[in-house]
């Protein structure tokens, strides 16, 4: 299956370590979606659309309320590369 480059870019983020966090409003339906790097970084190049198409390819999960990682399937969907660049 292929992903497309942004999609491609976020999963490797989240390979290396790093987390997809959620803002809720009172309702408790999702606001804002940040997603950050192992070393604590913003990444500005995700939004709420490229959230949805990851986790409706089930590539990302949520585990007991923790902020959302990266799944088995979503280490298959990612094409391995040198520098990840």
């Amino acid at each position: 299956m292929d992903i497309s480059r942004a999609e491609q870019r976020i999963l490797h983020l989240l390979a290396q370590g790093g987390r997809i966090e959620i803002e809720r409003d009172d309702k408790k339906k999702i606001e804002a979606v940040n997603c950050l790097t192992r070393d604590g970084w913003l990444y500005r190049g995700f939004d709420m659309e490229l959230f949805r198409r990851l986790k409706r390819l089930k590539a990302i999960r949520s585990q007991t309320g923790q902020p959302y990682r990266i799944t088995e399937r979503g280490l298959r969907l990612v094409r391995s590369q040198l520098d990840n660049r």
